[in-house]
């Protein structure tokens, strides 16, 4: 027993004199615990790498072309000879053409073909890596850019429409769908009768003929379009594929290469909003010629209505067009028809000269009775102009026969009602030609003739020369 408490007793008091013991074999005990969830950590690693093996993508494929091993601020073989670099290019569409604007707007793909040794890498089986757009940043590409361009932007819906395929030898192909708004150098002169000629220019901006080679990865056949490009205002003729060289006196000579398309205008489409109406008013000013002489409201309302709608289409014409200083083709038309519309101004003369010419008969008829001048007195207060005397003096005198045969019919009885009636007929069927011809001046008469014959001859010639 006392043995017992002694043993006790000297127990405690160790514990008091290293307290430090407990705490080290706890701290060892906690070390175990972190070595052992740490090994069970490295055994779960390589199974979460099988998993998800896309996040060491990009670093492994730098690693793989030696990205951070060379300079790609520099070309492929810099000092040596230029890089050739072919170009194709597939038009998917053709927006828009315009005319003031002087520009078109086109949507194509297109695609570069280089080699660059400093990208190759081994394959077993000989196939290419495809990249988005976020390598392309660290690569060197060739700088093409569009000459005569107002603006343009490469699509980025719903990412950017860039994709890059490199091959094991080191070829690249770099592809970008891109919509260029660019300048077309129109002539007007044969407008709308025209066929424009434009063309897409592609160069590069940094790179003269010593450093880089532009050229047509397969000739002719290196441009390609969809078969269903259509414009609403023009046909497309031809599309073609052409090269070049440019100088610059700062840098040099460079290539460039072109996209040529011709568009012919569709010409239906002004004949009815401008050719076709054109015509109807010089038509209806010959209705003029027509219409008696001393019908001077319904003449010179029918004068005026017909220039205005001239002037309206002249107009329209100018609006839609851009400001050329030289003479299109529509402008001689429209001009012309203003100028025949304009020439019922003839009016005037046969006015005139019926004014000059009442007044002398007027003059000769002085001493006819005075029933006869107070009649004609009230007849031109009545309308404002002078008469044809020689006209009325018939239709009297056709007047007092026809009553003396009335009253030598009721004295005689021997012709009845009906005989004198046809006779009357007769009578008129066989003046009424000469009637209409002396109440219209001579000028009227030619005019009928005249204005027809010529605006015929000058649309012959017109559309023999435009057409």
């Amino acid at each position: 027993m006392i043995l017992a408490s002694q043993l006790v007793f000297f127990t405690c008091i160790w514990i008091t004199l290293r307290p430090d013991a407990f705490a080290a074999s706890e701290i060892e005990k906690s070390h175990q615990r972190c070595s052992s969830s740490m090994k069970r950590t490295r055994k779960q690693e390589p199974r979460m790498r099988k998993d998800d093996s896309t996040k060491a993508w990009l670093l492994q494929s730098e690693q793989l072309l030696h990205i951070e091993d060379h300079d790609f601020a520099m070309r492929p073989g810099f000092g040596g000879s230029p890089v050739p670099v072919g170009i194709d290019v597939q038009v998917e569409s053709i927006d828009s053409i315009s005319e003031v604007n002087m520009d078109f707007t086109m949507t194509f793909y297109l695609r570069h073909y280089w080699k660059d040794e400093r990208l190759s890498f081994p394959s077993t089986t000989n196939k290419s890596m495809t990249f988005d757009h976020r390598l392309i940043k660290k690569i060197w590409v060739p700088d093409i850019f569009f000459v005569h361009s107002k603006r343009s932007f490469i699509h980025a819906t719903t990412v950017e429409n860039i994709v890059l395929c490199i091959y094991p030898d080191g070829n690249v192909l770099f592809s970008l769908r891109i919509t260029v708004s660019a300048i077309c150098f129109m002539d007007f002169s044969r407008f709308p009768l025209d066929t424009q000629n434009c063309s897409l220019e592609l160069e590069s901006y940094a790179y003269n003929e010593e450093d880089l080679m532009l050229y047509w990865k397969q000739g002719n056949k290196s441009l390609n379009t969809d078969e269903h490009i259509s414009l609403s205002q023009f046909f497309i003729e031809e599309f073609s594929a052409s090269s070049g060289f440019t100088f610059y006196s700062s840098t040099g000579w460079y290539n460039r290469l072109f996209i040529n398309f011709v568009l012919r205008k569709h010409i239906f489409f002004f004949v009815l909003q401008t050719y076709f109406p054109a015509m109807l008013m010089v038509m209806l000013s010959w209705v003029s010629f027509w219409i008696d002489r001393r019908a001077v409201p319904t003449r010179v309302s029918l004068g005026i209505t017909t220039v205005l709608t001239m002037s309206t289409i002249l107009s329209g014409m100018s609006a839609s067009m851009p400001q050329v200083s030289y003479i299109k083709a529509v402008d001689v038309y429209l001009w012309v028809s203003s100028l025949f519309v304009f020439l019922v101004i003839e009016y005037a003369a046969v006015n005139s000269l019926t004014t000059v010419e009442d007044r002398e008969q007027f003059n000769k008829i002085g001493k006819l009775s005075g029933m006869y001048n107070i009649d004609r007195v009230q007849a031109m207060a009545f309308d404002g102009c002078y008469h044809d005397s020689k006209t009325e003096m018939d239709q009297t005198s056709f007047s007092l026969h026809s009553e003396e045969d009335s009253v030598r019919e009721r004295s005689t009885g021997s012709p009845s009602t009906d005989s004198s009636q046809i006779k009357r007929r007769q009578y008129l069927r066989g003046h009424v030609g000469r009637i209409i011809l002396e109440n219209n001046h001579v000028i009227d008469t030619y005019s009928r003739i005249f204005f027809p014959i010529v605006y015929i001859i000058f649309n012959l010639f017109y559309w023999g020369i435009y057409v």
